[in-house]
Formats: structure tokens, sequence, C-alpha cells
């Protein structure tokens, strides 16, 4: 019986969550179903773009949560 393997195994793959065992099953079957392999480059690619991002919030948020800390008596940090 062949497994069917789902985006969340991909995900499993790519973190390293899978056994050794159920990891070269999904080789085999990368090597083998070009629809997998499409799956698992756009997960890679969507992976290296989110590890690029930089998040900081807005000057808005900043200041307003620095004139609440103000308001309410908050210690800076």
């Amino acid at each position: 019986m062949i497994k069917l393997f789902t985006p969340n195994d991909l995900v499993r793959y790519i973190y390293q969550e899978m056994p050794e065992v159920e990891q070269e099953l999904l080789m085999q079957a990368l090597h083998n179903d070009e629809n997998l392999m499409q799956e698992y480059m756009e997960l890679l690619s969507a992976i290296e773009q989110l590890d690029q991002i930089q998040l900081q919030p807005s000057e808005k948020v900043v200041k307003a949560i620095k004139a609440k800390a103000k308001s309410t008596g908050l210690q800076k940090v």
C-alpha cells in the first residue's frame, strides 16, 4: 500500500519532525510524484520568505503603548 502524504507531512519533513522510516518513504514519494515535489518546493519557498520578514510595530502603536504606560504610572523599562 502506498502512503499518501499531506501538506502537514511535508512541513513535518522540512522541520525534521518525522521518524527516519517515514522520511525515507516521503523522499521516495517526492522522487516519484511531480505534484508532491511541486508542493514541497512551494512550501520551502514560503518558509524562506517568512524567515526574511522583519516584524516591527508601527510608530503609532509604540506611541499608544507608551502613552498608556505613562497614564497608568508604569515604570520605564
